[in-house]
């Protein structure tokens, strides 16, 4: 699993990473808000592969006919 590290500064979201595990991208965290504002707010997430989201049906192969 990779983790992507989400920041949202007033209207815009940057998207940062991937990063091989949650600390790598708390490490880079400090790097990366010297260039936000002091209200800017951050997530780090869990990125999933598609077989593994919920709900997700995969879409069926083309068959020709």
């Amino acid at each position: 699993c990779m983790y992507l590290l989400t920041i949202k500064d007033g209207l815009g979201t940057r998207h940062i990473g991937p990063y091989p595990s949650p600390k790598h991208a708390s490490d880079d965290l400090d790097r990366v808000l010297q260039s936000c504002s002091e209200r800017a707010r951050w997530q780090i997430h869990a990125l999933e592969t598609p077989d593994r989201v919920s709900g997700v049906t995969p879409f069926p192969a083309a068959v020709a006919s």
